[in-house]
């Protein structure tokens, strides 16, 4: 899904889209709980060394997977919320929901590449303000039978807009970044956070923070950390991590996600260590599956 420096193996270069469709069905078949779908519209050559050019559209690809499998939800890490207009992505995701019968997720972010929203034409130093203004509009659309909002950057009123989400209110919100305007986004917003640079030894204190924010109102509260996750820095810069390296043994695969669950951590995943291609990644994921999963607390 996407060929980042720090992650990829030469293979996955090769990999198809009936390849992903074969994966995505036997991550249901064996018992995942979830694929998510990474995204980047556009990118200026000057990054494609560390980023690739490689990404799909989220909303596209989760609901396609979602056609594909029976029983896996479907998420994204992250969809990029200021480039999309609020009422075009609502009816997209609600669509979604509505045809693979409640399985469909979100994460969203403010993005972090300030020349593919130039390219976009949108201000990149308004992200923020824009994805507040977005997130509260496209709840407006999900939740409420006459749906009116008025903002600096979207406005709708006298109004119908169906199908809603099968899921109620509606489907799950994420929140991906980690600087205190993302988790105070996640606290009124969201119900769950994706961590990608901040140290696993903070997640604990940053959960905190996220649950004494006055929009947080005690619901439920997902946090994924991936074991891979901080061997990619800031701008996809490639970090060495002794935690996140691939091929662990089994007992250190384990003892690293129990001990990140014990910091609050609720969704993870696990490195792939070097294979050949389709076959040797299928192998590990259901080895995964079938052997680190069951021991975890």
């Amino acid at each position: 899904m996407m060929r980042l420096k720090a992650l990829s193996q030469p293979w996955e270069g090769t990999v198809t889209g009936a390849d992903q469709t074969r994966m995505a069905r036997c991550a249901d078949e064996w018992g995942y709980d979830m694929i998510a779908i990474p995204e980047h519209f556009i990118i200026p050559n000057e990054h494609l060394e560390l980023s690739g050019p490689h990404y799909l559209q989220s909303t596209v690809a989760q609901a396609y997977l979602a056609g594909a499998t029976q029983n896996i939800r479907l998420n994204s890490c992250i969809t990029v919320l200021p480039l999309q207009h609020p009422v075009v992505m609502a009816k997209a995701l609600a669509t979604a929901d509505w045809m693979s019968s409640g399985r469909m997720m979100v994460t969203f972010g403010v993005g972090w590449l300030q020349s593919e929203f130039e390219l976009l034409g949108v201000p990149f130093r308004e992200r923020g303000r824009i994805a507040d203004e977005y997130l509260a509009a496209i709840k407006e659309l999900w939740t409420s039978d006459d749906p009116s909002f008025s903002g600096k950057y979207v406005s709708f009123e006298n109004v119908g807009f169906e199908p809603k989400p099968v899921q109620k209110p509606h489907l799950p919100i994420w929140i991906g970044g980690d600087a205190d305007a993302a988790l105070r986004r996640a606290a009124k917003y969201a119900s769950g956070w994706w961590c990608f640079l901040t140290p696993p030894e903070q997640i604990a204190e940053r959960i905190d923070f996220i649950k004494s924010q006055d929009g947080y109102d005690g619901r439920p509260f997902d946090v994924v950390h991936g074991l891979g996750t901080n061997r990619v820095g800031e701008g996809h810069v490639v970090q060495k991590d002794p935690h996140a390296r691939p091929g662990m043994s089994e007992a250190e695969i384990v003892d690293r996600l129990n001990w990140l669950g014990a910091q609050g951590v609720t969704v993870s995943s696990v490195p792939t260590p070097p294979v050949s291609g389709v076959e040797e990644y299928l192998d590990y994921t259901q080895w995964v599956i079938e052997t680190i999963k069951p021991q975890l607390d």
